[in-house]
């Protein structure tokens, strides 16, 4: 091997990767999208709602909610909480009609 290569390999061997995070696989990528679709639902749903303290409320508890469990990483468990979302979000929804058209 040239004198050259050499010394470019064993400097790029010293140096860790710049990902931050390792690649995620396709089920987590899929997952993940899952979790950003319900929370696009869940925002524009509460941008319905005319501003109130109501409105701030609902929106405080769904982003504690998602950043508490931010760090799952159990495709299982990611599945269950997005189906427990839902359901809570669709009686959410229910709430969220009735102050739109109050």
């Amino acid at each position: 091997m040239r004198p050259s290569l050499t010394l470019l390999a064993s400097i790029s061997r010293g140096q860790s990767s710049k990902l931050k995070k390792p690649a995620i696989g396709l089920d987590h990528f899929i997952q993940r999208q899952r979790v950003i679709a319900l929370w696009r639902e869940i925002s524009r749903a509460l941008n319905k709602i005319p501003n109130s303290s109501t409105r701030d409320e609902l929106h405080n508890y769904a982003r504690k909610e998602f950043e508490r469990n931010r760090n799952v990483t159990d495709l299982q468990h990611i599945r269950y909480l997005i189906s427990t979302g839902k359901a809570e979000f669709e009686t959410m929804r229910r709430y969220i009609d009735e102050q739109i058209v109050g």
